[in-house]
C-alpha cells in the first residue's frame, strides 16, 4: 500500500467523519501518518487491536464497519439460520467503544441479521457465556482489554462462545480482504433496526443467569455462607467493567465485607489514576494498597477493563502488600480445587487441566500429584476453549481448570474465555480457607513451593510501533532461528520447540519430533532441569515477548539462575 494515496484519499473524503478529519489535518509527523496509513488494521484470530485515529492503521468507524462488514458476510455464508440467531455485541468504558458497538450492529443489520447489544459496559466473559445462553451465531466485544487509553479493540467470537476458531477467522479475514473500498460499506439506521426487531437492546436477560452460573465457582459453600463476611476485600475494577457484576458476584455468595476503591470504580476511559489499568502490574495497585493499608485487608484484588483478567495482593512475611504473579494466583487456585474436590471425593479420574504454553510447570506438577493430566496448549483462550469443546465431544477428559500466566483464569466452562469474576470468587474462597486455617496465602505459596520447587518466572516485554517495529520483531525471531544458542547464561540447553516449525529438536543427538498443536511463531528453549525460556511475538500488540519459568532448589538459587538466563537472552536480543 502507498501510504500517502491512501492518505490523500482519506483527506480529499467530503463525508469523512468530522473529528477524523479535523486530526488528519492537525497531524503534521510524517512518521505517525506513515504508521496510519502504510497497512491495513491487522485481523487475526482474536480480532484487531490498535490506536484510536484516522487511517488504515487506526481503530476508527470505518475500520470497524470493514471488519463487522466481514463477519456479515460470513454469517449470511452460513444461512438464513445464522442470520435469525444473530451476533450478541458486548462493550467496555473505553472512547468509542459504545459508537462501536452500534455502527457493528448497524452493518450486520444491513444484512438482515439480527443483533443484541447490552445497553451498558460488560464484562468480556459475560459476552462469551451470552452467545452460549443466547444461542447466536457469533460475537463482538469491543474493548482493548488492558492496554493504554488510546486503543481499542474489535474481539469476535464463535458460536460455542470461544474466541473465533482459525476457521472462521480465516473466512472473515478472506472477506474482509475483499472490500477494495474503505468507505463503500452500507450500514442500516438505528431507529429502523430498533423498530424491526433486527437490533435488540439487553440487560438482566442476561446478567441473571450468568450471575447464577458464577455462583457455582464456590468449591466449599458453607464455609463461604458461614465465614464469608469475615474475609475484609479491598476490591478495584480499574475504572472498567467488573465494578457491577463482581461486587454482585461476591456478595451473593457471602463475601459482604468488600471495600470498593472509590476512586477507580467508576468507568473512565481515561483510566486517570494508573498509567496502564494492568492489574499484572503493582503500579495499577497503588491506590488499592493505600485502602488495604488503611483498612488492614486480608486480600486485594482488581480486575482490567474488560475483567477478563484478575490481579491480587497479598501480605508477605514482612507485613508488606505483594502483587502475585498469575503463575502464582493459578498455582494457589489450582492446588486448592484439587485439594477440595479429592477431600469431597469428586474429583473424576478423568480430570484435566489447561494451561498455556508459556505459562509455568508448578501447575503440571500439582496436577500430578493429584493423579490430574496437565494439557498444553497454544497461547490465547481460545484453545483451552477448543480443548474443552473436545473434551465434550469425545468424553475422553473432564475440565476442572483453565489459565494462562497472564492472569486468565476460567474455573467453569460455561463461559470459554477467561473469566475474572469467576476467579474473583475463587481466590476470595482459597484465601477465606487459609485464614481459618490460620494461615496467610503467603504461607500457602511458600508450602506450595517447598512442596513443588521454587519457581522463579519472569516476563520481559519489549514494545516495537510501527512499521520499523514489526520488520525489528521478524529480524530478531529469524536470527535466533537461524543461530540458535547450545547454551543460556551458562546453563545447558537440550531440548528446543519451534511451533512455527511444528517440531521438537533433541541437541544432543539431533534427533526431531513433531508437535500436534497449530504452527505459531513462537521458540521454546528447555534446560536439563525443565526450566525453559521462550520467544514470542503477541498477536495483538506491537511487542515481542521473553518468557522465563526457572526452578531452583531455594528461592535464592531460582532467582540467581533467572537472572543468568535471562541477563544472557536479553544480551543477544540487544545485538
Amino acid at each position: 500500500m502507498k501510504w500517502k494515496e491512501e492518505y490523500e484519499k482519506w483527506l480529499a473524503n467530503d463525508a469523512l467523519e468530522t473529528s477524523l478529519k479535523e486530526k488528519l489535518h492537525a497531524e503534521k509527523d510524517e512518521k505517525v501518518l506513515e504508521d496510519s496509513f502504510y497497512t491495513n488494521m491487522a485481523f487475526g484470530t482474536a480480532g484487531m487491536r490498535g490506536v484510536l485515529g484516522a487511517g488504515t492503521n487506526r481503530m476508527n468507524i470505518y475500520t470497524i464497519r470493514k471488519a463487522s462488514e466481514g463477519l456479515a458476510r460470513y454469517v449470511a455464508e452460513n444461512g438464513e439460520e445464522a442470520k435469525k440467531r444473530g451476533v450478541v455485541i458486548a462493550y467496555d468504558c473505553r472512547h468509542m467503544s459504545t459508537e462501536f458497538a452500534y455502527e457493528s450492529a448497524r452493518v450486520l443489520g444491513y444484512h438482515g441479521i439480527k443483533s443484541y447489544v447490552f445497553e451498558t459496559l460488560r464484562p468480556t466473559p459475560e459476552l462469551s457465556f451470552a452467545v452460549r445462553y443466547l444461542n447466536t451465531f457469533s460475537g463482538i466485544v469491543i474493548t482493548a482489554s488492558h492496554n493504554p487509553a488510546e486503543y481499542n479493540g474489535y474481539k469476535v467470537y464463535g458460536e460455542d462462545g470461544g474466541q473465533m476458531p482459525p476457521h472462521g477467522a480465516d473466512a472473515v479475514t478472506r472477506y474482509i480482504d475483499e472490500i477494495a473500498d474503505i468507505f463503500a460499506v452500507k450500514v442500516a439506521e438505528k431507529d429502523a433496526l430498533l423498530a424491526n426487531g433486527l437490533l435488540e437492546v439487553i440487560s438482566e436477560k442476561v446478567d441473571t443467569p450468568y450471575l447464577e452460573k458464577v455462583k457455582t465457582v464456590i468449591v466449599n459453600n458453607e464455609l463461604v455462607e458461614k465465614q464469608g463476611k469475615d474475609l475484609k476485600i479491598v476490591f478495584t475494577p480499574l475504572h472498567g467493567t467488573g465494578g457491577m457484576l463482581g461486587l454482585k458476584a461476591l456478595q451473593s455468595v457471602g463475601f459482604t465485607n468488600v471495600i470498593q476503591v472509590e476512586e477507580q470504580f467508576q468507568p473512565d476511559p481515561n483510566f486517570t489514576t494508573v498509567k496502564s489499568p494492568n492489574p499484572e502490574n503493582r503500579e495499577a495497585f497503588e491506590v488499592a494498597i493505600d485502602y488495604g493499608e488503611k483498612y488492614d485487608a486480608d486480600l486485594l484484588v482488581g480486575t482490567d477493563p474488560d475483567a477478563d483478567r484478575l490481579g491480587v495482593v497479598i501480605r508477605n512475611k514482612s507485613g508488606k502488600y505483594d502483587v502475585l504473579s498469575g503463575n502464582q494466583i493459578g498455582a494457589l487456585i489450582l492446588h486448592y480445587l484439587l485439594k477440595q474436590k479429592q477431600a469431597q471425593n469428586e474429583l473424576p479420574k478423568n480430570a484435566a487441566v489447561l494451561k498455556s504454553i508459556v505459562t509455568s510447570d508448578l501447575g503440571t506438577l500439582i496436577a500430578k500429584h493429584f493423579d490430574v493430566e496437565m494439557i498444553d496448549v497454544l497461547t490465547g483462550f481460545k484453545f483451552i476453549a477448543e480443548q474443552i469443546h473436545s473434551f465434550e465431544t469425545t468424553g475422553s477428559h473432564t475440565f476442572e481448570f483453565g489459565y494462562e500466566e497472564s492472569n486468565g483464569f476460567m474455573v467453569k466452562p460455561f463461559t470459554r474465555d477467561k473469566d475474572a469474576i469467576q476467579a474473583l470468587l475463587a481466590i476470595c474462597e482459597v484465601t477465606l480457607d487459609s485464614k481459618q486455617a490460620g494461615k496467610t496465602l503467603a504461607e500457602d505459596l511458600e508450602e506450595i513451593y517447598e512442596q513443588f520447587g521454587y519457581f522463579k518466572e519472569d516476563l520481559v516485554s519489549l514494545t516495537m510501533s510501527g512499521k520499523d517495529g514489526s520488520e525489528q520483531i521478524e529480524n530478531i525471531m529469524k536470527t535466533f532461528r537461524a543461530e540458535l544458542p547450545d547454551s543460556m547464561g551458562g546453563e545447558k540447553i537440550v531440548k528446543v520447540e519451534d511451533y512455527q516449525l511444528s517440531e521438537r529438536r533433541f541437541l544432543a543427538d539431533g534427533k526431531t519430533e513433531p508437535i500436534e498443536m497449530s504452527k505459531s511463531n513462537v521458540i521454546k528453549c528447555f534446560l536439563d532441569d525443565g526450566s525453559w525460556f521462550c520467544l514470542r511475538p503477541s498477536g495483538t500488540e506491537p511487542k515481542i515477548k521473553f518468557y522465563f519459568s526457572i526452578k531452583g532448589n531455594t528461592e535464592a538459587a531460582g532467582s540467581e539462575k533467572l537472572a543468568r538466563v535471562r541477563d544472557g537472552l536479553m544480551k543477544i536480543v540487544e545485538k
